[in-house]
């Protein structure tokens, strides 16, 4: 490894701990500055991520990012609402628990959002932005007004009781949808650098684990909360690497991975054509050489009766051994037959019986 890289991100690696730490010791002065800040972290990524995404709808041929990226934007926003409804900020103060549902919300469009994009990875079907926008803002909404105004959603949390059965089974079916996610990204490895498929495992992994850790807790500033938002912040940077830095630094090389998928699939395909080719040029050789040696003739030829000679087309009489010269490559090589030789030749026919 270089040196330079090493001590690189030894610095960052180093930076990322201290950060992390600094964010624990929040939660000595306030646990809602510490929940804030980690929300706002996953909130800035994902909305970065709709920008990258949005911004390059046109050219960007991989569907799979752009499904996700238009997702998370909506994604972000339930996030951002789920921040500013947790229990101890003055803006929701008829109920201590939107919260709850808000998270649960979130997480069931995020996870089936995962899942769902692998329909439009490597296949021809073209995504429409527009269309899938008004579609996740229209189930935002109805998020929304089922928590805030219908107040239809199911209750997540019960005071002096916990998490409800609601919840918790919740966050298990989350599970299985990002598991179900993870296996569609192993199946279909090759279409992503190895860095990046790397990393999005890592992200996934760390989401279900954010998810399960969500599973335990009783009070909203316990101890299980906060590892699940710290395992968040671990997805979050996971995707920010993956996805979000790769567009920044170098926002042409995932468009470039595509092309040189596609060259490769492109090249791959002129060599079987090639192949093809060749095989139906030797296949015609083959037969070009065979309709050279045969020549055939066909029809009612009209032959003499006496002296055996043919009619061509023109009219002309032939001896019959001239007319299937001329059309055929047979050759003649003369004889005398048995028969002949005593009637033409009667003196040789003898002097042969005598021999013998």
């Amino acid at each position: 490894m270089n040196p330079k890289n090493s001590k690189k991100n030894f610095y960052h690696y180093t930076f990322i701990v201290l950060m992390l730490t600094g964010l624990y010791f929040t939660t000595c002065i306030n646990y809602l500055l510490f929940h804030s800040l980690a929300e706002i972290f996953s909130i800035v990524i994902a909305f970065s991520f709709f920008l990258i995404a949005w911004n390059s709808r046109n050219f960007i041929k991989n569907q799979y990012l752009l499904f996700i990226g238009i997702a998370y934007l909506f994604i972000a926003f339930l996030d951002l609402m789920h921040t500013l409804a947790y229990k101890g900020m003055p803006i929701f103060t008829d109920y201590d628990y939107y919260a709850n549902q808000l998270w649960i919300g979130a997480r069931y469009l995020e996870s089936i959002t995962l899942l769902a994009a692998f329909y439009f990875l490597g296949s021809d079907k073209k995504l429409k932005p527009d269309l899938v926008f008004a579609l996740y803002m229209l189930v935002t909404s109805a998020l929304i007004l089922s928590i805030f105004y219908w107040k239809i959603f199911p209750v997540c949390f019960v005071e002096g009781l916990g998490l409800t059965v609601f919840k918790k089974v919740s966050e298990y079916i989350i599970c299985v949808f990002l598991i179900c996610s993870i296996a569609l990204l192993y199946k279909n490895k090759t279409r992503f650098d190895s860095n990046i498929f790397f990393i999005l495992l890592l992200s996934f992994f760390f989401t279900i684990l954010s998810e399960l850790a969500f599973t335990f807790y009783i009070s909203n500033y316990g101890f299980s909360n906060l590892v699940g938002h710290y395992f968040k912040i671990l997805s979050f940077y996971l995707i920010y690497k993956a996805i979000i830095e790769t567009g920044v630094k170098h926002p042409y090389e995932i468009i470039f991975r595509e092309l040189d998928t596609a060259n490769r699939s492109l090249k791959d395909e002129i060599e079987c054509r090639k192949k093809s080719e060749q095989e139906k040029e030797k296949l015609l050789g083959e037969l070009k050489t065979a309709l050279s040696e045969v020549k055939t003739l066909r029809g009612i030829l009209p032959i003499c009766s006496f002296c055996k000679q043919i009619r061509d087309d023109k009219g002309y009489w032939n001896q019959i051994e001239s007319y299937i010269q001329n059309h055929s490559e047979a050759d003649f090589s003369h004889g005398v037959c048995p028969d002949c030789m005593k009637k033409h030749y009667p003196d040789i026919d003898m002097k042969d019986d005598q021999d013998k």
